[in-house]
């Protein structure tokens, strides 16, 4: 079995209404699954309100969306905050038809791939990282997020 990386985690709930859903030891082990090099990561769950007027300031998009990657060092160490909106996650999931925590699962992973760099603005970046999305989840126990059956 291979050595994950040292990962230190802030996990704060601006949010609360997801808060039994994510214990610690679940977010750690999403992030780990994803993290390449040792990391820093703080995890912010936020309301509409904040995630909109987030992705407004940072991104010049006037809306809440389901995760916010600031990313702030690739190497040596990993330093990002993720900012998850609890209501979009929500909507998203029940939408999908899929459980809360596969979609935060997912998020989480696709987040942290995004702080280490990875991106899906190209297609052949979009392949990328999908692709190594949906192997991290199958190692966690998850369905392929992009395949819809």
């Amino acid at each position: 079995m291979s050595m994950k990386p040292e990962l230190s985690l802030s996990l704060q709930f601006a949010d609360p209404r997801h808060r039994a859903l994510l214990p610690r030891h679940k977010v750690l082990r999403f992030i780990r699954a994803a993290l390449e090099l040792p990391g820093e990561i703080a995890v912010r769950i936020v309301s509409a309100e904040e995630g909109r007027a987030l992705n407004r300031d940072y991104r010049g998009k006037d809306y809440a969306t389901n995760v916010l990657t600031f990313d702030y060092s690739h190497e040596p160490v990993v330093g990002a905050d993720l900012v998850i909106c609890a209501e979009v996650v929500e909507k998203e999931a029940a939408d999908l038809g899929l459980p809360l925590l596969d979609h935060y699962a997912h998020l989480l992973v696709h987040g942290t791939l995004h702080a280490q760099g990875y991106d899906h603005e190209a297609d052949d970046e979009a392949q990328c990282m999908e692709a190594r999305e949906t192997e991290i989840l199958a190692g966690l126990g998850f369905a392929d997020p992009y395949r819809r059956d």
